[in-house]
């Protein structure tokens, strides 16, 4: 959970940087920072049930945003089903993980999280759909610009890029998504159902999510990979209960472990003492 001290540290960091350094010494305060922030709120009722640490705080989605990609994908008829289309590795897409380069369907896709298939569907889409799915819903602050000057919003805003959502909004588009508010078919609802990874938790719950990795900007907008940012952004189901979560975790120091996956172990973890609240 989120260490309090740390937390009010920040807010004195942030203060300080807006009196004497403007915004290049706030985002090095920033980018100093080590904290946690967790959001959750029950589907039916909105009711919340916990929010903790600087929940209302805008980053980059990156990878939770091939949940709403999922949507759009099937919305579109670019994506059919879970296992189709089977879509080839192409030494184009450039990946350096090598564990990516092979044939992805849209359940490995979002279980093994791969990138150039994210980017090979907003290619299909194009920019305009993109954007007009982007802004249709509601997702953060709506920007798929990506990085400046370099025109390249349609495959990267979403990856430390443009795009920002908070833990907030991450599970007020997680309740419109399962509240089927979203404007889409109900095609679109199922398949991204059906293909969305489960993780077992304690007490009988099933969490159902998307984690999300990536690193903080520095002030000139290096990569700064000794400050490592962690999502996992879901919802967890229990005899008919849904309760809409969002933890997100940055770090200060170097990790051999993906951000998402410490966010996500730990949410599976801690998830049904959380619960109640």
């Amino acid at each position: 959970m989120l260490d309090r001290r740390q937390f009010s540290m920040s807010v004195v960091l942030a203060a300080v940087s807006a009196a004497i350094g403007g915004s290049g010494f706030a985002r090095a305060a920033l980018a100093a920072e080590r904290f946690v922030a967790t959001v959750l709120v029950d589907v039916e009722s909105g009711a919340t049930i916990l929010r903790e640490g600087p929940a209302e705080r805008r980053f980059s989605p990156c990878s939770t945003f091939k949940l709403p990609l999922a949507v759009m994908g099937f919305d579109s008829g670019i994506l059919i089903d879970p296992h189709h289309p089977l879509w080839d590795y192409r030494p184009e897409f450039q990946t350096t993980m090598d564990s990516q380069k092979k044939p992805a369907d849209p359940t490995i896709w979002l279980a093994e999280s791969i990138v150039w298939y994210s980017q090979e569907l907003t290619r299909k889409l194009g920019a305009a759909r993109f954007r007009d799915y982007v802004t249709a819903f509601g997702y953060g602050n709506e920007d798929v610009s990506g990085n400046p000057g370099k025109n390249d919003g349609l495959t990267q805003s979403w990856l430390m890029s443009s795009l920002k959502i908070s833990p907030d909004e991450q599970v007020a588009f997680v309740r419109r998504f399962l509240g089927r508010k979203l404007g889409v078919s109900d095609h679109a609802y199922d398949a991204t159902l059906a293909s969305l990874a489960q993780y077992p938790a304690a007490g009988g719950w099933t969490l159902h999510g998307k984690t999300g990795s990536g690193f903080v900007r520095s002030a000139n907008g290096v990569i700064d990979r000794s400050k490592p940012l962690g999502w996992f952004v879901g919802w967890g189901e229990k005899g008919g209960r849904r309760i809409a979560f969002a933890r997100f975790n940055q770090g200060n120091v170097r990790s051999k472990t993906y951000g998402g996956m410490i966010a996500r172990d730990a949410m599976v973890k801690d998830f049904a003492k959380l619960a109640e609240g």
